[in-house]
């Protein structure tokens, strides 16, 4: 029932003072079309109901705290709810960038001291922390190596990018002036060297890579790749959107990265989905420092100060400093984990991913059948045999009480469905989703028009995507 409909006339949840400004002088220092001609359209609603109709609505809503999201790629795991309080202190909350650096030493600490943090994650000299998430990041690596080769008198035009990349990374090119030339991958799931070699030449500037990519799986030839790579004069771009594969374990730098992009939001804590809130870091090697947007936070005397005097930098991305509660979120994070801990993040989450993948691909295809790393990616080809897509199975698990996983991606998985569990499942919980996948696999052989009236179980049956995503209604018509 929507709010609406619960109005009765004269109900109240809250009562204002009446307005103490004599009405002359709203009507003299306000003009007249800025003035209201009648009262809201608003519900009127008691208080106690107001609660339960809300609270009722949070409850339809699915979320990392009421279930197992394994939406693959996208990181959707549990996060701390310190975090949460640490970004709410007034300190923080209550401060302006507009203020004087004198006046927030403490919030530019922090921004100076996670710069530092990501870099001895990531090997990288420093880093940017304006970006607002992963896509902005790509848009500001991709300009920044522009700036570089502009500086050297190189016109290089052309940014590769395997089959198995993120759909943003193409776009992030094509943003910055740049053409795609696209790289197949070969029969185990990793960039088809052959085919690297072929496309390589003296126009590349970039090329863009996922390392584990998108099919979970490591690039095994990386080394190979970074000296074919610099050889050609180019540089190489880390995706950091599946860090938490590699957390603690390696670093980009090490595997010679020489531009790379974090989602804060996916590995460092903070809950997101629908469009935001996010952090996108860019962090760049010692030759690229030049070319960060400004400013940067340094340290003198014992001082922070926005640092403008970059003359080569690209100037800036973002407005004022990055989404800062969530880089405080991520702050958290990393010192509540310490140097010592954070490894088991990448450790934990890869075990997970085996371990789903071993049981699963007893009832699903498993086309790259290697050791993944935090996610993998399954087939229902067999179930599509019997009628029963990869849609179906998402919508029916729905019905079981946990959330789809990605479907349909990576492009060149027929029927694909990415499953990353995370590190901060139990096995408890993973067992029980291997079971209700199992029991999905069994009832697309022997039941199959079950699932066209799935999910039953949901506020909202099965929705005409296709018309949702086309022709949305945005608001309520009455």
């Amino acid at each position: 029932m929507l709010i609406f409909e619960k109005s009765v006339s004269g109900r109240k949840s809250f009562r204002l003072p009446e307005i103490d400004v004599p009405e002359e002088l709203l009507s003299e220092h306000i003009p007249e079309h800025y003035l209201a001609k009648s009262g809201p359209s608003l519900p009127e609603v008691s208080e106690v109901d107001l609660i339960r109709h809300y609270t009722g609505l949070s409850r339809k809503s699915f979320g990392v705290d009421l279930g197992f999201y394994p939406l693959g790629s996208c990181t959707m795991k549990y996060n701390p709810k310190i975090n949460e309080d640490i970004s709410g202190l007034q300190g923080f909350s209550q401060i302006h960038p507009f203020q004087s650096e004198d006046t927030v030493q403490g919030a530019m600490e922090v921004i100076y001291e996670l710069d530092k943090c990501l870099c001895a994650i990531t090997g990288m000299s420093r880093f940017t922390l304006q970006p607002a998430a992963g896509a902005h990041g790509e848009f500001t690596g991709l300009l920044i190596a522009k700036a570089y080769f502009k500086s050297k008198g190189q016109k290089r035009s052309v940014v590769i990018i395997p089959d198995s990349s993120h759909g943003t990374n193409p776009a992030s090119a094509a943003m910055c002036g740049f053409k795609t030339v696209q790289v197949k991958s070969d029969s185990r799931g990793c960039i088809d060297m052959e085919k690297l070699e072929e496309v390589l030449n003296e126009d590349t500037a970039v090329l863009m890579l996922t390392n584990p990519n998108t099919l979970g799986l490591f690039e095994e030839d990386i080394l190979k790749i970074t000296e074919m790579v610099h050889e050609a004069g180019a540089l190489l771009y880390y995706d950091g959107a599946n860090l938490n594969a590699i957390l603690g374990i390696c670093r980009p730098a090490d595997l010679g990265f020489d531009i790379v992009h974090l989602n804060l939001h996916k590995t460092f804590s903070t809950p997101h989905g629908g469009g935001g809130p996010g952090a996108g870091p860019v962090g760049v090697t010692e030759k690229l420092v030049p070319y960060l947007p400004v400013p940067l936070v340094d340290m003198k005397d014992d001082r922070y100060y926005f640092n403008y005097n970059m003359p080569q930098s690209i100037g800036r991305v973002g407005t004022f400093y990055g989404n800062f509660s969530i880089l405080l979120r991520a702050y958290a994070y990393i010192l509540t984990y310490g140097r010592e801990h954070i490894r088991k993040v990448g450790e934990m989450a890869v075990l997970n991913a085996n371990y789903l993948m071993k049981k699963l691909s007893e009832d699903y295809y498993l086309p790259y059948k290697r050791t993944c790393k935090h996610e993998f990616v399954l087939s229902a080809s067999e179930q599509k045999k019997y009628g029963v897509r990869a849609l179906d199975i998402a919508k029916k698990l729905l019905d079981y009480g946990f959330h789809a996983p990605t479907i349909y991606f990576p492009l060149i998985v027929e029927e694909a469905i990415m499953i990353e569990p995370t590190e901060t499942e139990c096995r408890e919980t993973l067992d029980s989703f291997i079971q209700v996948m199992k029991d999905i696999a069994k009832d697309a052989r022997e039941k199959p028009d079950s699932f066209c009236h799935s999910p039953s179980t949901t506020p909202v049956g099965r929705l005409d995507e296709v018309s949702a995503a086309r022709k949305p209604v945005l608001r309520w018509g009455g």
